[in-house]
């Protein structure tokens, strides 16, 4: 087995679901939300059970009720969760200053890598909230967040003449709608696609909308 690179470290160190560094309220915590989404890999959110989700935990009813107050608020937990991690490996490409195109290529694979580990939440949620009007708020409260910033950073670069001029936030809207549906489609149950063609397609789509078709070939060298 190849052994843990200095980076990998570095990011399980970090990463604040590593059990090792935990507290045990916290591990606990953790521990409920990570078998929510091992239950989500297979199972919808409407066959989802506090009852259900604490036997596979191991924990009672009331510890569950320690950290969450129904399944909603786990589901909103994990979502947000999701958020942070979408925007912390997108932020080479979002505060970038010099070279955005590799930077967004940078981000999206970050983006991918991310949802590969966790395509059974987008789906969970997306199908769900049509009919929850919870979950319904909290999706679409999660995807403006991502409309907001790729439309501001679409914004500074067409102020920079790095862009052309087209309307920032309709195709910020267009862009993250498709990666919903593709990561969705790739991500969202086992068996899971590979990794590396998604990320192929999604970024070919990206920066040739974004900054034109003919930096590809920068891009792909």
């Amino acid at each position: 087995m190849m052994s843990e690179t200095k980076l990998e470290k570095t990011r399980r160190r970090n990463d604040p679901r590593d059990f090792s560094i935990l507290r045990k309220s916290e591990r606990t915590r953790q521990n409920i939300l990570d078998t929510a989404l091992k239950f989500l890999w297979s199972n919808s959110f409407r066959d989802m059970t506090v009852a259900g989700l604490t036997t596979r935990a191991g924990i009672s009813r009331p510890c569950f009720y320690q950290y969450f107050a129904d399944l909603h608020s786990l589901m909103e937990d994990l979502l947000k969760d999701l958020e942070r991690e979408i925007l912390s490996v997108a932020q080479p490409w979002i505060i970038a200053e010099t070279n955005p195109v590799v930077k967004l290529g940078e981000s999206l694979s970050g983006l991918v890598e991310v949802c590969y580990q966790r395509g059974p939440l987008l789906r969970a949620i997306f199908e769900a909230a049509p009919m929850d009007e919870r979950l319904e708020k909290a999706w679409n409260d999660f995807v403006n967040v991502f409309d907001d910033t790729v439309t501001t950073r679409i914004e500074q670069d067409q102020a920079a003449g790095l862009t052309p001029d087209f309307e920032a936030r309709h195709v910020a809207i267009a862009l993250n709608r498709m990666d919903i549906g593709i990561l969705i489609h790739h991500f969202g149950r086992h068996p899971r696609s590979r990794p590396q063609p998604v990320y192929q397609s999604i970024a070919r789509i990206w920066i040739s909308t974004i900054y034109g078709p003919e930096v590809l070939t920068t891009f792909e060298e």
